[in-house]
């Protein structure tokens, strides 16, 4: 109980601070008793959900992920692996057939025993039997009583799962050994918001879920150890580990197995790993938040995974720096998974690394505890909101907590990723569903590299100081709630005074290109000591343009040519470094002259975008160099 009043107490500040007039979003709180079997790696389960209608709309069905159903022989997913031509190479068998190369789905060959399913029993509502039907992975609802607005109603089910063979984030014995990955594990309700129902099929990739407090119990045998999602509520009957200092646990003889209870507050997903070999480390980091390591007992591991924790606190101080508090007293990195996937409070990665890649790997998935599970956009249409900025503050924080011997862009390669992309003519606009692209290439290099580059290349826009704002004004008024791309333009529009919409519709929802180039720089032809530049814009996407000009005696003059879309100016980002101010480029002339108070023979080079943020396609053409 003092566990239970000390977290609500510390969830005070949990409450959602969407700052758009209207906003609201759904509510759930879940109560989940479940016991696994490890040796037949099946499970079965009680859920009781209490779902608050905060919308203005009535509900007359509900729905529910059932993620386990994915892999069986047959399924969308299976259909998805064999029909795309770049799959997921963790969930294929290649091998060779009459002289080729011939993929194979890993899930079309699942036996039954092998097979990951949810089934769903004695469904209610507030104690009335419903009407439910399974299609594929998702569970349809025929409510008993519609949902009226601001409404609650008690939902409850009985459930038995299958864990599948390792193949996609979740399953059992993965390539390392670990037992038990439990992601995407339960009946999750399907979330509900002004767009109405996400009820996606589980194909491929990314989610969305409704925020809410979980209250879990998990019976597994006592040798295994867990860790995950939320707050162990009886830690000193359970050891492991856990349990307060000098606290021995001492088990009854004839206990075989150990019932975990987890009390998750204000998140919208429960995930835990398990296995019998697990190493279970604690430290703390800033603000006393315990960071929690558990990973298999292999001597060929351990170095690196004792290394790994002290820059795990140094992470989680440069995101609090960086982006803001991070607002839960608990994180644990989890090995297990087929790579890395976050979760809410956890990860889940694999672990027989080198210690600089257990670190990336770290930085990446710890990241998205802001970028995602506090700021819980919706990844299946936005994806690159939730891969894209973590890319980007978890590249910056691994410059800090493990710098390179020599300085470099922490972003080039997104931009040669996204480059390569834009000119293999298979991109396809950001806003894309995440399950709907065509290549898994290109999905990756959209979602990591150009969300990335959205990010940075704001920076660019607006200024690095205003950047920086940005993200820190976005986190504080957009924590616990379903963030849009709109919302985070129009914060940035706020701190920096720029109009923006433009570059959102730009870069996100087209595949237009920036391409400009040094056309041609020429002496005046009457005398007068001045040079005249000619630019072109090749490309569709409008810009600003940074110009840096060196002239041959060592100086250097900054020149800004303003987009008129923007209605703003950018303020000199060179520090003692004469600005000049051009008037503006409107967007549908293709051409621009500005003159240089230099004759060319004084002229060394002239650079469009010296800082490199610029994601121009064709870079050849945007020096010239006195010859």
């Amino acid at each position: 109980m003092k566990n239970l009043l000390f977290i609500f107490i510390s969830c005070i500040g949990f409450a959602q601070n969407n700052p758009n007039p209207g906003y609201w979003q759904q509510h759930v709180d879940y109560k989940m008793d479940v016991k696994m079997d490890v040796k037949k790696f099946q499970y079965t389960g009680k859920q009781e959900i209490i779902y608050t209608n905060n919308s203005n709309d009535t509900l007359h069905k509900v729905y529910y992920h059932l993620y386990n159903n994915a892999f069986q022989p047959g399924s969308e997913m299976d259909a998805r692996l064999q029909a795309i031509s770049d799959p997921d190479k963790r969930m294929v068998r290649t091998f060779k057939k009459e002289g080729k190369d011939v993929k194979e789905s890993r899930i079309s060959t699942l036996k039954p025993n092998e097979i990951g399913y949810l089934n769903i029993a004695n469904f209610k509502q507030d104690g009335i039997s419903a009407t439910t039907k399974v299609v594929g992975t998702i569970l349809e609802v025929t409510l008993v009583k519609p949902i009226l607005p601001k409404q609650k109603t008690t939902l409850s089910l009985d459930f038995d799962g299958q864990v599948p063979l390792q193949i996609r984030r979740s399953g059992r014995i993965s390539e390392e050994g670990v037992a038990l990955s439990m992601t995407q594990w339960y009946p999750k309700l399907c979330e509900y918001d002004f767009e109405g129902w996400h009820a996606n099929p589980y194909i491929a990739r990314e989610f969305h879920g409704v925020w809410g407090n979980f209250d879990v119990k998990i019976t597994i045998d006592k040798s295994y150890t867990i860790g995950g999602t939320g707050y162990l509520q009886n830690k000193n009957e359970i050891g492991h580990g856990y349990q307060d200092a000098g606290v021995q646990v001492v088990y009854p003889k004839k206990t075989k197995t150990l019932t975990w209870h987890f009390y998750a507050p204000n998140v919208h997903d429960f995930a835990w790993g398990a296995d019998n070999e697990f190493v279970h480390d604690m430290i703390l980091g800033p603000n006393g938040v315990e960071l929690h390591f558990l990973y298999k007992n292999k001597a060929e591991n351990l170095e690196n995974w004792k290394k790994m924790q002290p820059k795990t606190a140094e992470l989680l101080a440069f995101f609090n720096e960086n982006v803001g508090q991070y607002p839960y007293k608990q994180y644990s990195v989890i090995q297990g998974g087929d790579g890395g996937m976050e979760y809410a409070m956890c990860t889940l990665i694999t672990g027989n690394r080198a210690y600089g890649s257990l670190v990336g790997v770290t930085a990446h998935e710890f990241a998205h505890s802001w970028f995602q599970q506090i700021l819980a956009t919706n990844e299946s249409k936005h994806c690159w909101m939730d891969e894209g900025f973590t890319t980007y503050i978890s590249n910056l924080a691994m410059q800090k907590v493990l710098p390179p011997k020599t300085p470099e862009n922490p972003f080039e390669d997104s931009y040669n990723n996204y480059i390569y992309l834009a000119k293999s003519g298979k991109e396809q606009p950001l806003t894309t569903h995440a399950d709907r692209y065509d290549l898994n290439m290109s999905y990756g290099i959209g979602a990591y590299s150009k969300g990335e580059i959205f990010l940075a290349q704001l920076g660019y826009l607006i200024g690095q100081e205003n950047l920086n704002k940005t993200i820190k004004r976005y986190y504080n008024e957009y924590k616990f709630t379903h963030p849009t791309p709109n919302d985070i333009k129009r914060v940035a529009e706020k701190v920096s005074g720029a109009n923006l919409d433009w570059y959102l519709n730009e870069w996100a929802q087209t595949t237009n290109t920036i391409d400009y180039s040094i056309k041609n720089v020429e002496s005046a032809t009457d005398g007068v000591q001045r040079t005249g530049v000619s630019l072109e814009r090749k490309g569709r996407m409008p810009m600003p343009l940074d110009i840096l000009v060196e002239y041959t005696d060592g100086t250097k003059e900054f020149f800004y040519i303003p987009n008129t879309l923007m209605r703003w100016e950018k303020p000199n980002p060179y520090t003692g470094i004469k600005a000049t101010f051009l008037k503006g480029w409107d967007w549908a002339y293709p051409t621009y002259f500005f003159e240089i108070p230099k004759a060319k023979t004084d002229i060394k080079s002239i650079t469009i975008d010296p800082s490199g943020l610029l994601a121009d396609v064709n870079k050849e053409d945007n020096v010239f160099v006195k010859k």
